[in-house]
């Protein structure tokens, strides 16, 4: 049977309402002007590779297609793969949610004897907390990504799926590494060049002396049972060769029917997501090869919530979703509230459907209004997600007031009624004395003005001016 993700555990769930949470962001001025030189500069460069391809259209829906047809024949693939990585020597382990996930990890860390691990791709790790349940059995997590190092060193969150300390600048990025980077030259400047090296000698004696890796994965090839990691720093190569023991914790609609099938994510993903024809590193690797990379490999298959956003039938094309943050970037809420704001590890307008459908709409009931339907996010998904219909569908689902049952009600019955309406178009004339913009709308009613405007009255309506002809 379908389930939810577990409550207590994991970063799904936000402290505070999404409308809550905006306004607190909505008054950071550092952190918009962060988001918005960061999502404009990333939404140039990836429409210029872009507008290099005459099939993109094309391979939106090749995309689209085979992510179809993958979440319609999940549990034989999900077989299939996991014969495929068992035959290739690697041990596939089934978690049906967080808590789970996070037992087989730590277990399969204290079976190394080791107390420390370095991580890569580590969105789905997010997810479940798994960093904190490494923690509380005494073993230290190190990310690897520079911009997950930064993000861990602050105590912070991620905010943006592709660059997820994109709220911070290189002034606050330097305060951080002084603060907590063992080893750090305290002359230290906010140049690029300067940061990047210091995280670099920090991280070059811990991919050294480390033994055990946990990783995501981009993509699992059920024909082959080979997965794929793509990333631009080259810490990806590192985690995934050099530890004796190899963990990796993918989400079970990661899956790709066959090798050639990569053909086309390969050429969607890094165009959608950091603007480049190409990732500079894509590794994979097939179970275990004798004398070369790790010589334990573990598969961790991640359902947490999955299954209850596939029996959805509007909803479950959410699990289409390759991780490319092509909707952030051109989505004008996210640009002006941040990933925070989202309470979840997924932010923007994928996490605004995939969130509520992981945890259950319940949990989650502000994140579907968090969005102006404008359509930018459907037009930018290189797999064709259409977000804005799963929004809608949500908002149906979500909770609602009594207060605002009952005013739909009426108005349906309203409408239903011909003569009722007309009598009601000729009272609509009054709105006027509500105040502009329907500012004076008594309560419950002036909540619905708050982040809309009352349409002013025409002077004359359809009926009238039929009537008339």
């Amino acid at each position: 049977m379908s389930t939810h993700s577990p409550r207590g555990v994991g970063h799904l769930r936000g402290d505070q309402p999404f409308p809550e949470a905006a306004k607190v962001a909505l008054a950071n001025p550092q952190l918009r002007r962060n988001l918005q030189h960061a999502t404009t500069t990333i939404r140039g460069k990836s429409g210029r590779v872009i507008a290099e391809l005459p099939d993109w259209q094309e391979l939106r829906a090749a995309g689209s297609a085979l992510k179809a047809y993958t979440m319609g024949n999940l549990p034989r693939l999900l077989e299939q793969l996991e014969e495929k990585v068992t035959a290739a020597g690697g041990v596939v382990h089934w978690a049906a949610d967080a808590n789970e996930a996070n037992r087989i990890v730590t277990d399969l860390v204290h079976q190394t004897g080791e107390t420390r691990v370095i991580k890569v791709k580590s969105m789905a790790t997010q997810e479940i907390g798994l960093n904190e349940a490494l923690e509380a059995a005494g073993i230290t997590p190190v990310e690897t990504d520079l911009a997950e190092l930064i993000v861990q060193l602050g105590k912070d969150k991620p905010s943006h799926i592709l660059v997820p300390a994109i709220h911070r600048n290189r002034s606050e990025i330097r305060e951080i590494f002084l603060r907590e980077m063992p080893g750090v030259d305290p002359e230290l400047t906010d140049e690029p060049t300067e940061l990047a090296a210091a995280a670099r000698r920090y991280l070059r004696e811990t991919f050294l002396s480390t033994k055990v890796a946990v990783s995501g994965a981009n993509f699992a090839i059920a024909e082959t049972g080979t997965l794929a990691v793509v990333e631009s720093e080259g810490n990806g190569r590192m985690c995934l060769t050099l530890p004796d023991t190899l963990i990796t914790v993918m989400g079970i609609e990661k899956l790709v029917p066959a090798w050639t099938d990569l053909e086309v994510f390969l050429q969607l993903l890094p165009r959608a997501s950091t603007g480049e024809r190409m990732n500079p590193y894509t590794s994979m690797w097939t179970g275990v090869t004798p004398g070369d990379g790790p010589q334990n490999f573990h598969l961790v298959l991640l359902d947490n919530g999955r299954t209850a956003v596939l029996a959805d039938e509007v909803g479950r094309s959410a699990l289409h979703c390759i991780r490319c943050s092509a909707c952030l970037n051109v989505c004008p809420v996210y640009e002006r509230t941040g990933g925070h704001a989202y309470g979840s590890v997924y932010p923007g307008p994928i996490g605004a459907v995939l969130s509520p459908q992981l945890t259950g709409i319940k949990d989650n009931p502000s994140l579907p209004y968090a969005s102006s339907l404008c359509g930018a996010c459907f037009d930018a998904c290189p797999v064709m997600i259409d977000i804005p219909s799963i929004l809608v569908h949500l908002r149906n689902q979500a909770p609602h007031p009594r207060t605002e049952k009952a005013v739909m009600a009426a108005a349906a019955y309203t409408m239903d009624r011909p003569r009722l309406y007309a009598r009601a178009q000729k009272a609509a004339r009054l709105s006027k004395l509500l105040g502009k913009r329907g500012r004076g709308l008594p309560p419950p009613l002036h909540g619905w003005a708050a982040s809309r405007d009352l349409p002013e009255p025409p002077p004359e309506t359809f009926r009238d001016w039929w009537r008339g002809r």
